[in-house]
């Protein structure tokens, strides 16, 4: 198993990986396309094990305003033949070491058991537009004390949700 940064060759095993990790979901494929496609900047890496793609995690920019204040992880995925095997820990330990991450300021929307392990804390400041509550917003390295809505990049959009059923009337 090896990890490397994200090449133009491997992005449409990525967008594969993405499409298996999150079934009956193609947001966070097109996601990290669009990404890819506006030439964002993004920190990315993938685990590749018998020339596969089994894992992948991103980073990008976190915004105060039009003020760069940090990195959102997202997405991070690892396939499903190889979840639950320490393979994403060993990704985000290994990505949490790199010069472009070490030392700033990251969020992360998603479960406060699993990335507490990781140095990251319930975070009250500033507010994720997509956690009303902040109860799966973390933070690592904050020191943010105002209130403000973080700011993602333009290409993470709110997951529309379908409209309501609407039922038969009765007379």
């Amino acid at each position: 198993m090896k990890i490397q940064q994200v090449t133009e060759e491997n992005r449409a095993k990525v967008y594969a990986l993405l499409r298996r990790a999150f079934p009956g979901s193609d947001y966070e494929a097109e996601l990290v396309q669009k990404l890819h496609e506006n030439g964002k900047p993004a920190h990315e890496w993938v685990c590749i094990h018998c020339n596969k793609v089994i894992a992948y995690i991103a980073f990008s920019n976190a915004y105060q305003g039009n003020e760069v204040c940090g990195l959102h992880l997202a997405p991070m995925a690892v396939t499903p033949d190889f979840q639950k095997q320490g393979v994403g820990s060993e990704l985000l330990r290994f990505a949490l070491r790199q010069e472009p991450i070490k030392s700033r300021t990251l969020f992360v929307l998603g479960e406060p058991g699993y990335y507490s392990r990781f140095g990251f804390e319930p975070c009250s400041a500033p507010i994720c537009p997509f956690d009303k509550d902040n109860a799966h917003f973390l933070s690592l390295r904050n020191s943010a004390t105002s209130q403000f809505i973080v700011g993602y990049e333009p290409e993470f959009k709110p997951i529309a949700k379908p409209p309501a059923a609407k039922g038969k009337k009765r007379r």
